[in-house]
This record gives C-alpha cells, structure tokens and sequence, in this order.
C-alpha cells in the first residue's frame, strides 16, 4: 500500500515539491554560508519524493548550533515552506482520493518548519 501511495504522490504532488526543495538545496549550497540550510533542504527533498514509509524524528546529537539555525530557517524560509504544506494539505483532502496526500503534506510541516537537528527514517 505504501508503494501505491508513494506513486500517487510521486505523479501528483511529489515529483515537483522535491524538484523545489533540491533547487532550494542548490542554491543554499551556492552561498557558502548557508550550506547546512542545504543539506537541510536536500534531505527535506528525499522525503518530499517518497514520504510514505517513512517519519521525522528528533536526533539527539542536535545541539545549540540547531537550535540557532532552525531560528534563521524558521524566519527566512519555514513558516512559508510550512503555510504552503498546510493550504495544499486542505485543498487535496477536499476529495476522497487526496486524503492520504493531504495527510502526508500535513506530515511535512513540522521539518520544512524547523528541519536542522531532525532526521528522517524508515517506520518498521
């Protein structure tokens, strides 16, 4: 089921949400300064490409230099990364089919809000 459902959302949504954040990732890579922010926003890609299966949780060698960044993220890029997951959240669960897909936009929020000193995982 969640093969089926990471191919819905490859074709509908997916595909161009992780097209965004790797050009994001590009770009942040490009400023020398702001690489973490790419990195962040490389692996916040692989998840936007395939997010069935898989869940955000807290690493615990996150530190200060986390807390200080996920500041800057937060004011720079995620409150609108994450007010752009919820609007698009709302609007597939509006249909029957979009469901799932709003619920894994939904699933998104908390690490385009705050992505550094978070990790992406496979659920067993």
């Amino acid at each position: 089921m969640r093969t089926l459902l990471n191919i819905i959302w490859l074709v509908l949504c997916g595909f161009w949400m992780a097209v965004g954040y790797l050009f994001a990732g590009v770009i942040c890579c490009l400023l020398i300064v702001t690489i973490p922010f790419g990195l962040a926003s490389f692996r916040i890609a692989q998840y936007a490409f395939w997010p069935f299966g898989r869940t955000v949780v807290d690493r615990r060698d996150a530190g200060v230099a986390s807390c200080l960044g996920n500041v800057v993220w937060f004011v720079f890029a995620g409150w609108w990364l994450a007010l752009g997951h919820v609007v698009t959240g709302v609007l597939l669960c509006l249909t029957v089919v979009g469901i799932p897909l709003g619920v894994a936009n939904f699933k998104m929020i908390p690490v385009s809000l705050v992505p550094l000193g978070k990790e992406i995982v496979e659920i067993a």
